[in-house]
């Protein structure tokens, strides 16, 4: 009979598809407006990275096809996002954009690869890989709040991560459960960390959702009904 933590990874893995999903309402609206207005190109290049590091994980880990087959499928859907940012952003942003993306997305993740694979062997290079990956988490489970200062400003979350704060916050939830049945502080730290994180998240969503006061950024009433936002 399997194991409670086996239907609790399945649960784990929809809600993790979930989240690389959510954003997609966003990126609609990127499209349809021209611009990318706001938004913050971060959460994407965080989770591109943390996707990237994690199917690299599970390539090399004996019996983790599943945690590489649904981070590899994050990274095919972050690429995605992070390319349609590139084209609808402003000069400014799309410098920035692209200088992260270097940085993070080819540069660490290139030397992370290279490193582990010269200088360290076996359950040691996994395990260092682990680690890189829980902290990775950690930052993408908080990267929504860099719209943090923008929702403060201007008493609005028109540019505040819903859908995907609930996801993550879900997901990190889910995963934490599942660390506490296999006694996986690896995977339990990086995720309860998310769960909190994502709760902050929502919580400010709940705090400045009301009325919104009129900002340079608000869109005409007939934009404003747009589907739960997913960006930061």
């Amino acid at each position: 009979m399997a194991q409670p933590s086996f239907f609790v990874g399945v649960i784990g893995n929809i809600i993790s598809v979930l989240m690389f999903l959510s954003p997609v309402p966003t990126f609609w609206r990127i499209i349809k407006h021209g611009s990318t207005e706001e938004f913050e190109s971060l959460p994407y290049i965080c989770t591109l990275l943390n996707s990237s590091l994690w199917t690299y994980y599970g390539v090399m880990k004996t019996g983790e096809y599943l945690v590489a087959t649904v981070n590899g499928f994050g990274v095919v859907v972050e690429t995605a996002y992070i390319i349609v940012f590139l084209i609808y952003a402003p000069i400014k942003m799309r410098a920035k954009t692209g200088i992260l993306v270097g940085l993070l997305d080819v540069g660490f993740l290139g030397v992370a690869i290279v490193f582990t694979q010269i200088a360290l062997h076996g359950e040691v290079r996994i395990d260092v890989v682990g680690i890189m990956g829980a902290a990775l988490n950690i930052l993408m489970y908080g990267s929504p709040l860099a719209a943090l200062r923008l929702v403060v400003t201007t008493k609005s979350v028109e540019y505040m991560p819903f859908l995907l704060s609930l996801c993550m916050f879900l997901n990190g939830g889910v995963w934490l459960f599942y660390a506490i049945l296999e006694s996986d502080w690896i995977l339990g730290v990086p995720n309860g960390s998310g769960f909190l994180l994502g709760a902050v998240q929502l919580g400010v969503y709940a705090m400045y959702r009301g009325p919104k006061s009129p900002t340079k950024f608000n869109q005409p009433d007939e934009e404003q009904h747009h589907p739960l936002i997913s960006s930061s």
